[in-house]
């Protein structure tokens, strides 16, 4: 396997990681994640001039990249700087879009790339648990089109989004893979109740009520009862995202915890020069490499069939959140009672860290699901 990036993705991870060094530093990142929107919309657009949007889809979806390794590298950069725009779901809900959409709602792709819409998946419900296929959202057939009704939790950037991506269930049992489907609704529809709230990391989340929302037929996306493959590969694109990103924010907990230890004296010395915060610093450092390796093989794998696929992102996603939390806990540590202060950015990278296991699937959710996958 060659684990060098191409020339086009070395340029893209430069010029992202330069606009974020001097356009988006910490003050700045603060103040935007801690505001009434959760992000900035202008800086989301500035972003898309980049193409960093462009670089998570195919050129023949109005993008340049779309592989593993331009996702792997967009939110790797992304991570660094704790970036709180609504990168994610734009990602997830336009692979679905690419996947399953007719060709009207594949050009809403375009919006996303050009930064002049907000999507996001509304899927995760109050009881799921992580599970997938578990659905109790129904979408029930009427006249001209469905009617919606259901609850779902944790919806990213959800207050300000144009369009969401909603999961409901149209037929089967409530933990049935089949019987799952897709469609898209917008903010302002009738029936769509939002309560938004801010998160733990930064930025902003909403609970999204479906009270008997009417949409008509060109609101489904892809086939009846056939959204489950959809909606597993678009969040397997998400997975990787994730990892990636909290791989970006380990390091940079990494190079602060290094710079700090070089730095604090106790006794007249660096205690840096301690030979028991060398081992633990040394111990991580291995640990780092190791999700840094889970994060190549899932990026590698990205593009291949489904099971060699789904494999190797449980993998990574287990590896992440347990190396994860251990970053964020050994980093605090090392940094003494000054590590859990708002002012210093090391506590925001640790609530990243912890946060990123949490979504779409915590560490022992996806052991078991490695697990059983093995067994297929």
């Amino acid at each position: 396997m060659n684990f060098q990036h191409t020339e086009d993705r070395r340029m893209l991870a430069d010029t992202l990681n330069r606009f974020v060094a001097e356009q988006y530093g910490f003050p700045t990142r603060d103040t935007l994640a801690r505001s009434d929107t959760g992000f900035s919309l202008e800086m989301w657009q500035r972003f898309a001039e980049l193409g960093i949007v462009g670089a998570l889809f195919n050129e023949t979806d109005g993008g340049f990249g779309g592989e593993g390794f331009d996702i792997a590298v967009v939110f790797e950069s992304l991570g660094r700087g704790l970036v709180v725009e609504p990168f994610l779901g734009a990602l997830v809900v336009g692979h679905a879009l690419v996947q399953a959409g007719n060709d009207a709602q594949r050009a809403l792709v375009a919006s996303l790339v050009e930064g002049s819409a907000v999507a996001a998946l509304a899927h995760d419900e109050p009881a799921s648990h992580y599970e997938l296929a578990n659905v109790t959202t129904r979408a029930v057939r009427s006249s001209n089109g469905w009617v919606l009704t259901g609850a779902k939790a944790v919806v990213q950037q959800g207050e300000h989004a144009d369009f969401f991506l909603v999961s409901a269930r149209t037929s089967g049992a409530a933990d049935a893979e089949a019987g799952i489907s897709l469609f898209l609704i917008e903010r302002d529809t009738a029936g769509v109740e939002l309560r938004g709230y801010p998160k733990i990391d930064g930025g902003r989340a909403a609970e999204l009520r479906l009270n008997e929302v009417c949409i008509s037929d060109h609101a489904l996306l892809g086939e009846r009862d056939a959204g489950f493959a959809t909606l597993e590969r678009a969040i397997g694109a998400g997975v990787l995202a994730l990892c990636a990103e909290a791989l970006g924010a380990m390091d940079v907990a990494k190079e602060h915890t290094l710079e700090y230890l070089r730095t604090r004296k106790q006794f007249g010395v660096a205690i840096g020069s301690f030979q028991a915060l060398q081992h633990r610093m040394a111990d991580m450092l291995l640990e780092i490499e190791q999700a840094r390796s889970a994060v190549i093989n899932a990026a590698a794998a990205f593009g291949t069939q489904r099971l060699e696929r789904e494999r190797a992102l449980s993998a990574a996603k287990h590896t992440i959140g347990r190396i994860g939390a251990r970053v964020a806990e050994e980093c605090i540590q090392m940094h003494g009672g000054i590590g859990m202060t708002w002012e210093l950015p090391l506590a925001h990278y640790a609530k990243r860290l912890v946060m990123i296991d949490h979504q779409f699937g915590d560490e022992d959710h996806h052991l078991e699901r490695y697990i059983a996958l093995n067994r297929s």
